[in-house]
């Protein structure tokens, strides 16, 4: 495997910073497999830098890596908070940043992969990332907002006062999007006015799998959106609504929201007095059959990649 070769000719690459690498890529590009190489070879631990994986619970909607897939490696930042809970950048650095410490003790070379740029910048970079107190009334508001205009409505507003922020999110990373207004108009300042002259940190090697044949890309992401049907989303998203009946936050979650809509338009059995917030907040979503959820959440899946890749380029 040539990736494995360059990993070896950067391990003997002489530099005061310690060592830390990288795997990146748009979703669908075999980022878990080749990892799993990468950190057996080097007998090193990898820290998920997922969004999304973060979550219990959450694991056919996320393409979760699974325990055979790990392989006997250790992963990191897993399965760390429930459905229902916030997590924010400034946390997921915090707790990354001491089991990066924690792996540089045992003379190893941490491994971070998955694809949310946030988060893989927020480890490598010289970030100030502030602490700074969510403003309830500007994040309900907003959150209103998203919920009876959609989610474009609310990313146009940060594109008025932070473009430039703006163009690192995708409108359906509603969480981010909301997150980055709020501290805009708490501080007047954007986001990209806490990273410092954004320096890497550590002497990083940058690897993907990803070789720009983005056809085959979206091809893998289609029939992968298929699997994921296949494999019980449904089932697994039915129960998720069943369980957390007073919180609709991981429904916010990209490619979770067009299940759960598919769902509540034809769950004949479920109770509606109980979930009658729910209902009004995604009544006003088209209503689609089977097929059509599938081809929107492919659609989503592929948009997503596009973002990805856009902001992907710059650790080429």
């Amino acid at each position: 495997m040539e990736e494995l070769k360059l990993v070896k000719k950067f391990l003997e690459k002489i530099n005061d910073k310690n060592k830390i690498i990288v795997i990146y890529g748009p979703t669908g590009s075999w980022k878990t497999s080749m990892s799993i190489d990468v950190a057996k070879m080097l007998d090193s631990e990898i820290i998920s830098t997922d969004s999304r994986q973060i979550f219990k619970e959450l694991n056919i909607g996320t393409w979760k890596i699974t325990e055979e897939e790990k392989d006997w490696v250790v992963h990191h930042m897993i399965d760390i908070i429930t459905p229902d809970s916030e997590y924010s950048v400034w946390e997921f650095k915090k707790q990354s940043e001491l089991i990066i410490e924690n792996i540089y003790n045992k003379w190893k070379i941490p491994i971070l992969c998955w694809g949310t740029w946030l988060y893989i910048d927020s480890l490598i970079y010289d970030f100030n990332i502030p602490k700074i107190p969510a403003d309830k009334a500007i994040r309900e508001k907003l959150e209103k907002e998203s919920e009876e205009f959609g989610n474009e409505f609310v990313y146009n507003k940060l594109v008025e006062i932070d473009p430039e922020y703006a163009k690192e999110l995708h409108p359906n990373n509603i969480r981010y999007v909301i997150r980055a207004i709020e501290v805009k108009m708490i501080t007047w300042k954007s986001k990209m006015d806490f990273r410092l002259d954004k320096k890497l940190k550590y002497d990083v090697f940058f690897l993907t799998p990803f070789k720009g044949d983005r056809e085959s890309l979206y091809n893998r992401i289609n029939k992968r959106v298929k699997i994921m049907f296949d494999e019980w989303l449904l089932e697994e998203v039915k129960w998720l609504l069943k369980k957390y009946k007073n919180d609709d936050f991981w429904m916010r979650s990209i490619w979770y929201t067009e299940v759960s809509n598919y769902l509540l338009w034809i769950w004949e059995e479920y109770n509606w007095d109980e979930k009658l917030s729910l209902w009004e907040k995604v009544k006003r979503w088209v209503k689609l059959d089977l097929d059509e959820t599938i081809e929107l959440v492919q659609k989503n899946n592929r948009n997503y990649a596009k973002t990805q890749l856009t902001w992907f380029r710059n650790y080429e």
